[in-house]
């Protein structure tokens, strides 16, 4: 069955402020994951570098 009366001006109006709301969570969420892969890139490791021993252990004499 369809909606007995269905007004799209209406309806869009009513659900303008939900749709903002998941673009801007959406924006939010995007700034996040590039913030998230931007310390990523600035903690990098050189390539052959050994991250599982600590740094201390890694300097020795002999």
């Amino acid at each position: 069955m369809s909606a007995p009366s269905t007004n799209i001006e209406k309806q869009s109006k009513r659900h303008r402020p939900a749709i903002w709301g998941i673009i801007a969570a959406g924006g939010f969420a995007a700034v996040l994951f590039l913030a998230y892969l931007a310390n990523l890139a600035a903690q990098g490791n050189e390539p052959g570098e050994d991250t599982s021993a600590p740094a201390a252990a890694a300097t020795t004499d002999g």
